[in-house]
């Protein structure tokens, strides 16, 4: 049985799957990996663990070993040629007027190939920055255009709950989000308030909605009339959080019940 180990290659990044291949990994630990752009540099997040084989989708690529010191250094070298082609590529940008906005720059670990990620609200034809960028690095580029969520993600920020963005953080996949998820939580509808800092609605809107879909299952709609323990009434307001629903007994008398002390009755006042 396999030993399969989870290895992340950016603080922000997605974890993938590699075959320990025998080796004793521990949580943090830098390591050389085979991907299918090369040898590259990763960090363990999970340590290895036995996984069933039939399990697996696909042949994992292996953990080469650990990174040693001197691999570590020229990851670093790596890290600060990435500031200096950031300002480079700029610079191109800037001298060909391209309506293009440089969001990161990523190295592969041996240095054949360099890609540049930014965000445009046209499509640009970068075809001529793409040739001044070769003959500058000498090497195998490319430039990627990537929404504002992944441009979010990549420069980080703090969100208005005051901590680091869920995408930096945790979020592996981004999941898709609508204005219907803030109105079945109550939440106010105007956009400053449920946007995230990529402009788009924020993805925690969809963290407990489901929660809120189902507690919502277990009472009757708004308006709807009951039958309670202090007598029929119209349910007027639910409150997911409690979940409890508030129901008008009479005019300016309301009571606070559970699901199981509701029940709806029919217009003819039948159950």
């Amino acid at each position: 049985m396999p030993q399969v180990v989870k290895v992340k290659f950016e603080e922000f990044g997605k974890p993938f799957d590699f075959d320990a291949h025998g080796l004793d990994l521990k949580r943090g630990e830098a390591v050389i990996v085979e991907t299918e752009q090369g040898t590259d540099v990763g960090w363990v997040v999970v340590p290895p663990r036995p996984f069933p084989e039939e399990m697996l989708k696909k042949p994992l690529k292996p953990v080469i070993r650990k990174a040693t010191a001197d691999e570590l250094q020229t990851y670093r070298q790596i890290k600060a040629r990435e500031k200096e082609a950031f300002q480079i590529c700029k610079q191109k940008i800037k001298a060909r007027e391209l309506p293009m906005k440089l969001v990161d720059v990523r190295y592969s670990f041996d240095g054949s190939r360099i890609v540049f990620y930014f965000t445009s609200e046209t499509r640009v034809d970068f075809r001529d920055l793409v040739r001044d960028l070769v003959k500058e690095f000498r090497t195998r580029v490319e430039v990627r255009q990537i929404g504002v969520r992944d441009q979010a993600k990549r420069m980080g920020g703090l969100g208005s709950c005051g901590r680091l963005l869920c995408c930096r953080t945790f979020l592996q996949e981004f999941e898709p989000v609508s204005i219907r998820m803030a109105k079945e939580q109550s939440l106010s509808l105007n956009p400053s308030k449920i946007s995230g800092l990529c402009g788009r609605l924020m993805c925690c809107l969809s963290f407990e909605y489901a929660a809120y879909e189902e507690t919502k299952r277990s009472f009757p709609k708004v308006g709807t009339r009951v039958k309670t323990p202090r007598g029929v009434g119209v349910v007027k307001q639910l409150k997911i959080l409690q979940e409890k629903a508030v129901v008008e007994i009479e005019p300016g008398r309301e009571v606070e019940l559970s699901a199981d002390q509701i029940e709806a009755v029919s217009e003819s006042g039948g159950k």
